[in-house]
């Protein structure tokens, strides 16, 4: 096996700030790192986030009145709110904060560790380590990398539905009360029919943004948790077929990094329709009536990830 140790990956360009990790392309260990670290930064941005809002909550006034950015989602979950949506407790979105900081400095301690003191390239090391060494153009390896990732996707999905179901459940707008989802819908011409618009026999151009129940939101993660479960087991066996790498070939960093930013973009702009308009899974009660400049930000979140994913796509196929 030749392990890549070549890092003029990025070298085609005098924009460092365009580079980022690219620098990092060859050097899996030290890319680890930097990616473990990342989602130090993001838990710490949650955490602290999450506090300060705490500290400046005036209770009776909406959340959305207050420019409030995390606790209306943790309040849609059903955290500290009662009927009619009005916070009665701001404890446990205290204690959230406060494990997301505690999980933020243990993912920035593993970043440190895996920059100063794991080996550069991890198929170096030998012995375990050397397992999780990837090669851009090794599409077992990283077959493994996306299956390990899907799974992990499929069970935050599933903590979505244990929460739904047996602890707690969540704020249902339609009931003006939190309540369990013991039934949800499983049904696949419901749920799946969302993908393609259809609602209530019907096509709908908020497609799956439509939806107006828990039982159907909560039963949609049920079948997208199994799916992904399935869908990273099967990723961990068996390589990408030859005609699957001939429509989205797998051959370097940038290529990789550009579906994932069109999967991003993808995400931001399904995410902006459910902003906007979807009172279901946003209650007015803590996101308001008027959305729309939160919907314009997914949006153009989602146009910058768009461009991105141009942009890496563009200069994989330069290389």
């Amino acid at each position: 096996m030749t392990v890549s140790i070549e890092k003029s990956f990025a070298a085609d360009t005098n924009l460092s700030w365009l580079v980022g990790n690219a620098r990092l392309t060859d050097l899996s260990g030290q890319l680890l790192g930097a990616h473990v670290a990342h989602a130090g930064l993001i838990m710490f941005w949650a955490g602290i986030t999450t506090i300060s809002e705490v500290l400046r909550f005036v209770p009776g006034v909406p959340m959305y009145e207050q420019g409030m950015t995390l606790l209306p989602h943790l309040a849609s979950l059903g955290w500290g709110v009662g009927m009619g949506g009005e916070v009665v407790d701001t404890y446990p979105y205290f204690v959230i904060g406060m494990l997301h900081l505690v999980a933020s400095a243990v993912l920035a301690a593993g970043g440190l560790f895996h920059v100063f003191r794991s080996p550069r390239i991890l198929y170096n090391a030998g012995g375990q380590v050397a397992k999780f060494h990837y090669e851009w153009n090794d599409p077992q390896q990283l077959g493994l990398i996306l299956g390990h990732h899907l799974i992990f996707l499929g069970l935050g999905a599933f903590l979505l539905v244990l929460k739904a179901m047996f602890f707690g459940g969540v704020y249902d707008p339609n009931f003006g009360d939190v309540r369990l989802i013991s039934n949800p819908n499983l049904e696949p011409m419901t749920i799946f029919g969302y993908l393609v618009g259809m609602k209530d026999g019907s096509w709908n151009v908020l497609g799956m943004a439509s939806v107006d129940n828990l039982e159907d939101v909560i039963g949609g993660h049920i079948w997208i948790g199994c799916i992904l479960i399935i869908g990273g087991a099967w990723h961990i066996l068996v390589s990408p077929f030859n005609w699957v790498r001939k429509i989205l070939p797998i051959e370097n960093g940038e290529e990789i990094l550009s579906y994932s930013l069109l999967g991003l973009a993808l995400m931001a702009w399904i995410s902006a329709s459910f902003v906007g308009y979807n009172t279901t899974v946003f209650p007015r009660e803590f996101y308001g009536s008027e959305r729309l400049g939160l919907a314009n930000i997914q949006f153009f979140i989602g146009v910058l990830a768009f461009l991105g994913y141009v942009w890496h796509s563009w200069r994989s196929r330069q290389r």
